[in-house]
């Protein structure tokens, strides 16, 4: 076995551990930390079991929303399904028939991973999303009965529940697949099978990739065309509150708030986490200490999360915004010190006798720490109405909504400065410090205390349904106050959150490049070359067609929720008056089959143009296909993400605060358009392209054997394959889905100024 680590310095003790450790001992920390998940995330279960669920109404009211989102996810999974089963049949043809190959086992091997990570991210959505849909009401029984602290524990016990299955189900799944796939090898080498073992588990992150992206492009439809659409007729047309009964598409709201917030969010951060593990593994080569090192570091941070958990919570039941944000910040703070220390021992422990090295990659495992806060300060500071980004939003509504979008549009921009700037410095220290294996860790590091930083960013959902639910329950205002101000917080943690997944997208799609560059022979890329500059280009145009692609499906799922809406106002006796009840399953309905048929056209393009560029031009077109698209995607993903978010806050700020006059004013319907333009930013597109940069690089790393030292335009005819099912695909979703009127019998807005309108 090879003991040269990755930075090239020899192992002075190769006879002993850890340089003779064999797979099992490479993973044993990983599989005993996974199995602890576990453990919290059934503490935490039957924690949220024991707590009281309110009123019958109140359970109702529950219940639809529970029954929405599983009915979502099983519309989903239903397509996903099928996509699963022939993706996996193609990576079993693609590794079984491939003439370099020797190992005809292979084909078995991608497959599993492929499946196993799919199958993986898929449950880690769905019971998150149980868990948080029965937080909801708690949430609102506990801001009723027991005030803000309490109220505060459930939805972030909530919220934990997804943070420590994603990271769970992450580090067991790629260990326990890392030492299966090594399994069968009878003629390799031990440090052979190492390196072979890494590469299968591409199509894991390939995998876990494919769910990401569809979870995240249907949950970001489904919950922006029916807040849009809820937002758009209740609130501006008919001038009733968020969230009244009365409006049919309120339901469909905090559905959304489920499928999109936490189940989406939970597989796109399940993905960026397997996925910098993987990268780590690839670029560490047949290095058994570099192997070690990001399972035992991601093992570190369960650990650390489970012990920030029990330091959230706040004693003053009058806490202001900063205390309560100081109140979720306490975990992650003590979880990220926690991580520095066991980073420190676990370093000591594998480089004994090459310090040196070890502590370089320490230091890149702080920096990764580090950026992703500072990344959250950032983002924090440009969506959280206690600054001057988003007032000044509000400010500018008062000349109309069209100044609100110029403002917010502006806002977006310039916030991509700061990340980038954190990005780079961190980028050069840790390729100073160790290389590209010293970036990788770095992402390792950042998304190592993934558990309580994604139980802070569900939280906000959590919080938000709460609120939903005591306003249709008709609940005194003391319960209401408690759970806005909890929502208000969320919209700051949720902003914030999806600035680390920004964060962490880029870096673990660098180390995903750095794999593929490794694996594919490329030692040098010419961006002066013709094939590697129109990759650059088509790269860098991807994230806008994806965007424009999920903006467009937003607008038109959320017309027909608005055209729904709008029927049920006009044609039901009594329902503006609350003496009729809506028809909110109906607009379930429709945002749960919109949503569905929309996300087919972009997970078409983001996963066959990688294939098609890959196999038709080479590897350097398609390094530099993924090098534009990090690019872009990120400038993109920040403007957006933030410009949704502040928008959002204006909003928030003249609601909560009373800013500018309060609810009901001109400024405040501005800003409402404001936010109805920022939540397909933030919700949809913009955390979507996270997606999209992993998963074109995850892909481009599973298929880097197949097209490794080939020649430029050497497989063009296979290239052909992936180029005609996008083209027939094209064709079918615009026949079935994008043509025609949003509906056959479209209905006119009500006046809202004249009630009899609308009866």
């Amino acid at each position: 076995m090879s003991t040269t680590p990755p930075l090239g310095v020899a192992c002075p003790t190769a006879d002993a551990f850890p340089c003779n450790a064999g797979s099992l001992e490479i993973i044993s920390f990983a599989l005993v930390a996974g199995v602890a998940g576990l453990f919290m995330s059934f503490f935490l279960t039957k924690k949220l079991d024991r707590m009281p669920r309110g009123s019958d109404l109140m359970n109702s009211i529950s219940d639809k929303i529970k029954s929405g989102a599983r009915s979502f996810l099983v519309t989903e999974y239903s397509y996903l399904i099928r996509f699963v089963v022939v993706t996996a049949i193609a990576l079993f043809c693609l590794y079984f028939f491939d003439p370099v190959s020797t190992e005809k086992l292979d084909g078995m091997r991608y497959s599993l991973c492929f499946i196993v990570g799919a199958f993986l991210s898929a449950s880690a959505g769905w019971n998150g999303m149980v868990v948080a849909t029965d937080a909801n009401v708690k949430t609102t029984q506990a801001a009723d009965k027991g005030g803000l602290n309490a109220a505060l524990q459930v939805a972030f016990t909530g919220g934990a529940v997804m943070g420590f299955m994603v990271v769970s189900f992450g580090l067991l799944g790629v260990s326990l697949m890392y030492y299966v796939v090594g399994l069968g090898y009878e003629s390799a080498s031990e440090s052979d099978i190492l390196t072979y073992s890494a590469n299968a588990l591409a199509a894991f992150g390939f995998g876990a990739s494919s769910i990401a992206l569809f979870a995240r492009v249907a949950g970001g439809i489904y919950t922006k065309a029916a807040d849009v659409g809820a937002d758009l007729v209740g609130k501006v047309e008919m001038d009733i509150p968020e969230d009244d009964p009365r409006n049919p598409a309120v339901i469909a709201d905090n559905v959304g708030d489920n499928v999109g917030d936490v189940a989406g969010m939970g597989a796109d951060l399940f993905e960026s986490f397997v996925g910098s593990i993987i990268a780590t593994l690839v670029l560490a080569e047949d290095d058994v200490v570099g192997i070690m090192l990001p399972f035992w570091i991601a093992a570190s941070g369960i650990i650390a999360s489970a012990v920030g958990y029990f330091f959230v919570g706040i004693k003053n039941p009058n806490a202001s915004q900063k205390d309560l944000l100081m109140a979720l910040h306490k975990g992650t703070i003590i979880a990220s010190i926690l991580v520095v220390i066991f980073a420190a021992i676990i370093v000591t422990i594998l480089f004994k006798g090459r310090e040196a090295v070890g502590w370089s990659i320490f230091g890149c495992i702080v920096l990764g720490l580090v950026a992703g806060v500072l990344i959250g300060q950032a983002t924090e500071y440009f969506t959280s109405y206690a600054h001057w980004p988003v007032r000044s939003i509000a400010d500018a509504g008062e000349t109309g909504p069209a100044t609100v979008v110029i403002q917010g549009l502006g806002i977006g921009m310039i916030s991509t400065v700061i990340p980038v700037i954190i990005l780079a410095v961190t980028i050069l220290l840790c390729d100073y410090l160790a290389g590209l294996y010293g970036i990788a860790m770095s992402s390792v590091g950042m998304l190592s205390t993934l558990g309580i930083t994604l139980a802070t960013d569900c939280y906000g959902p959590i919080a938000d349904n709460a609120g939903g639910i005591a306003e249709m329950a008709d609940m005194d205002d003391h319960v209401r106050e408690t759970t806005d101000a909890l929502d208000a917080l969320g919209n700051t943690t949720a902003a914030t959150g999806k600035g680390f997944a920004i964060g962490s997208a880029v870096l673990t799609s660098l180390s995903l490049l750095a794999a593929f560059k490794s694996k594919a022979g490329i030692d040098v890329v010419d961006i002066s070359e013709p094939i590697v500059l129109v990759g650059a280009l088509i790269g860098g145009m991807l994230p806008f067609l994806f965007a424009a692609l999920t903006m467009l499906s937003v607008q038109k799922a959320a017309g027909a929720i608005i055209v729904e809406v709008r029927r049920q106002f006009a044609e039901i006796p009594g329902l503006r008056e609350g003496t009729a009840e809506a028809d909110s399953d109906r607009c379930v309905a429709i945002s749960t089959k919109s949503s569905c048929q929309e996300m087919i056209l972009p997970g078409l393009y983001a996963i066959l143009t990688p294939l098609f560029i890959g196999f038709t031009i080479g590897a350097k077109a398609l390094t530099g296909l993924l090098a534009g698209a990090i690019i872009s995607g990120m400038m993109l993903a920040i403007k957006m993400a933030n410009a949704g978010g502040a928008w959002d806050n204006a909003k928030k700020y003249i609601e909560i605060e009373g800013a500018k006059g309060g609810k009901g004013t001109e400024v405040h319907k501005a800003c409402v358009v404001g936010d109805t333009v920022g939540d397909p930013f933030k919700d949809t597109s913009g955390p979507s392209l996270n997606i999209l940069i992993k998963l074109m690089s995850i892909i481009a790393l599973t298929i880097a054997p197949s097209i490794a030292n080939e020649e430029d335009w050497a497989n063009w005819y296979w290239g052909m394959i992936p180029l005609v099912i996008m083209i027939v695909g094209t064709h079918i979703v615009y026949r079935m889905f994008w043509r025609g009127p949003i509906t056959s019998d479209p209905v006119a807005p009500p006046d809202a100024s004249n009630l009899s309108s609308v009866v």
